[in-house]
């Protein structure tokens, strides 16, 4: 039998047999266990449409016992035989009831387990996801299901891409011109649309309680021109590049104009005024506002795609942004290319590079760790979930690789940057960026199936990773996915389970 298990946990034993859930099972509560208890109940009762009793009382076989421990970290096991016994600290036991939902056959009476025995922990501790809210905006109600979706392949950061050249997203109330003229449009003339602080309080909270922290970006220097249709006065005139010239053309889309919306996806023409005292003056109000809304270690700085200035500009910004970020007492994270400056101590690097490095990519990358930062691994060409799977499919943009299920599977985080200690990659993050996306049936054609390939890079030992067995194991969880609703693309290479 293959076990529907994605990730693939780091031990797994099987045995014959199966468990049987039925009207009698009841889930038993040791050790605080309550909310763990209530989630996995919540769960049962969609899945199989009983809904077990939670209890504290002595074990029978059928039971599912939910055991909390004080261990820290994300460390589970799970144990099926006569009756369930899953143990762990609170995201452990998180991670555990994923787990079980994988393995849980329904047969419209109830539902079955195999026996088996799992003992699990994770590769990396960051394992990520980003969406690209600043394109397209997408409401909360889609963010939470996005949640739900990364948060049952075990992912623990949600990274919110919030600010970009087609809009602003966020609330600031010492800038209230932001939300009241540069949220109003997205790429393409879409609807725009801005969070309120309680709006993202609320994303915040859902996030934490599917145990991921939510890491908020704003872009800096460059992917600004929608600052400046509230501040003009700290945003430079777009600079033109060969590149977004030759886009333009090539889409039939529109060139930036300074005090216009941008409704086109070129990148590279916008950059506040690095050395204007207004500019600071913002920056300080922005990120002081932002790292008071955020519970989570970290504030993402951007850092990106800066063509129209000068390297020491660039530089300049990034060593000030950083120690501003700093100094707010949030660890800042930043694209690649910043690490060509001085960043701030412990500053955490995002490589976006190809699995190839090209140019200054891999120096970039090193530089962060030789600050006492490390890195978060999420190249173009494997791990960018935006990207088409084929020439062919209706959704996602090519610039960086026609990026099929086993292309999305078969990469190693640690041999892309020489040099690069294994212990500074601080995990792995799949971004989705929104140039083509408009709905959650949209998000869910691009990431499904390939998410659960980058899950497993992240979240899986080296050595147990193949791709045969990912193969066989994301087609039996297909059907657990088709029950939720999540249907996204089924490649015709997957044999694709009705379990």
């Amino acid at each position: 039998m293959v076990l529907p298990l994605v990730p693939l946990p780091s031990s797994v034993t099987e045995s014959t047999g199966a468990l049987s859930l039925t009207t009698a099972t009841r889930i038993i509560v040791e050790n605080d266990a309550d909310a763990a208890a209530s989630v996995l109940a919540d769960m049962l009762a969609e899945r199989t449409g009983l809904r077990p009793a939670v209890t504290v009382d002595t074990v029978q076989p059928g039971d599912i016992v939910v055991r909390r421990t004080t261990r820290q970290g994300e460390k589970y096991s799970l144990r099926i035989g006569e009756e369930v016994q899953l143990e762990g600290s609170d995201a452990g036991l998180f991670y555990g009831i994923q787990t079980l939902g994988q393995l849980l056959a329904t047969d419209g009476e109830g539902g079955r387990l195999p026996h088996v025995e799992i003992d699990d922990a994770p590769r990396f501790s960051y394992r990520g996801v980003m969406l690209d809210v600043a394109r397209t905006f997408f409401d909360v109600d889609t963010v939470k299901a996005f949640i739900d979706r990364a948060s049952s392949l075990k992912f623990n950061h949600l990274h919110l891409h919030l600010s970009d050249d087609q809009g602003w997203r966020l609330q600031i109330d010492s800038r209230p011109l932001l939300a009241e003229r540069s949220s109003t449009t997205a790429v393409l003339g879409r609807p725009g649309g801005f969070y309120t602080k309680d709006d993202f309080r609320e994303i915040v909270r859902y996030a934490s309680t599917h145990h991921m922290v939510v890491v908020p970006e704003i872009d800096l220097p460059g992917h600004t021109h929608a600052i400046g249709l509230a501040y003009p006065e700290i945003v430079e005139a777009p600079v033109m590049n060969d590149g977004l010239l030759a886009q333009s053309s090539a889409l039939e889309q529109p060139l930036p104009v300074a005090g216009e919306p941008y409704l086109g996806w070129g990148v590279g023409h916008s950059s506040v005024k690095i050395h204007g005292g207004a500019t600071w003056e913002f920056l300080r109000d922005v990120l002081t506002e932002l790292a008071e809304l955020t519970p989570g270690p970290y504030l993402h700085v951007g850092g990106d795609e800066c063509l129209g200035t000068a390297q020491a500009d660039f530089d300049s910004f990034i060593e000030r942004v950083t120690a501003l970020t700093t100094e707010l007492g949030k660890t800042p994270i930043a694209w690649h290319e910043a690490g060509s400056a001085q960043v701030a101590e412990g500053t955490i690097g995002q490589y976006w590079g190809s699995t190839t490095p090209a140019g200054t990519h891999a120096d970039d990358a090193r530089r962060f760790a030789e600050r006492g930062g490390s890195v978060i691994m999420s190249p173009s060409n494997t791990a960018y979930l935006d990207q088409k799977y084929d020439a062919d499919f209706p959704l996602g943009l090519d610039w960086a690789a026609l990026i099929d299920l086993q292309t999305a599977y078969e990469w190693e985080p640690t041999t892309i940057v020489d040099g690069l200690p294994s212990e500074a990659i601080l995990g792995v993050e799949g971004p989705l960026w929104s140039e083509t996306i408009e709905t959650l049936d949209d998000i869910d054609q691009l990431i499904f199936p390939r998410v659960a390939a980058i899950a497993e890079v992240a979240w899986s030992p080296a050595e147990t990773r193949e791709w045969v067995s990912f193969r066989d194991r994301v087609g039996a969880l297909g059907a657990v996915w088709d029950a939720a609703g999540w249907e996204g693309h089924r490649p015709t290479e997957i044999a694709w389970s009705a379990r």
